[in-house]
């Protein structure tokens, strides 16, 4: 059974750093696009940031390019989402999600249940 178990969010200032885990089970999460998408209150779901298994490139959002970073850790078969110079703006729940084939496109087939970051002082 694929599961994604998101961990990591809480309070930060306007400035700070947070780093955000996506933990995968029942798949190996190496050989498939991982995604990471925030849904702030009100807002629709953002796509955030993207990393594939077909070139190994990350792929951002213009919004948090520069700020934000993607890395894998396949032993421990999570893929984190390291955060930078958050903004208020940010806040939102922030998912992961994995795609049974191995390039970044629109469409994800597996999601976490996501996890809160807020930015606020």
């Amino acid at each position: 059974q694929v599961q994604l178990v998101e961990s990591g969010g809480g309070l930060v200032q306007p400035g700070g750093s947070l780093r955000l885990s996506c933990e995968a089970s029942g798949f190996i999460s190496d050989y498939h696009a991982i995604g990471w998408f925030r849904q702030a209150p009100g807002k629709e779901r953002e796509g955030v940031a993207c990393i594939s298994s077909f070139d190994g490139n990350s792929y951002y959002a213009d919004s948090v390019k520069g700020r934000f970073s993607l890395v894998r850790n396949n032993a421990k078969n999570t893929v984190y989402l390291q955060m930078g110079s958050l903004k208020t703006e940010g806040t939102a729940i922030y998912s992961c999600a994995a795609q049974r084939g191995v390039k970044c496109v629109t469409t994800f087939d597996y999601w976490g249940q996501g996890t809160q970051v807020t930015v606020s002082s």
